[in-house]
């Protein structure tokens, strides 16, 4: 049996609300980083590891590399928009990733 493919890359990352992403928020705090980038920076390799944790876990927290905070900074937001994810939040060098399934999502958010 081989496991599913993980999904495309969305063209858009979703777009949520101060009320959603303080929502999502409150369900990553507990979550530790599944995505540690590397001094390498943003690979391929790492956007792909980043599409399937979330196309598995749709919530996601990243851990990258200290530093400069412009690079930081650019780095995240980067991984965001190549992986079809919305930024919910960064705290120093870790940051919130959110993209629901297309189908069967596991996280229901309140309405806008």
């Amino acid at each position: 049996m081989s496991q599913p493919a993980p999904e495309p890359a969305q063209a858009r990352p979703p777009q949520l609300s101060e009320r959603q992403k303080r929502y999502l928020r409150g369900l990553a705090h507990p979550l530790k980083p599944v995505i540690r980038a590397g001094n390498a920076g943003l690979t391929e390799a790492l956007v792909r590891e980043t599409a399937r944790a979330l196309s598995d876990h749709e919530l996601i927290k990243v851990k990258a590399p200290g530093g400069d905070r412009a690079a930081r900074d650019a780095l995240i937001e980067s991984l965001a928009q190549r992986s079809g994810s919305a930024l919910v939040h960064r705290i120093g060098n870790v940051a919130v990733l959110y993209r629901p399934r297309a189908h069967l999502p596991k996280i229901l958010i309140p309405d806008a």
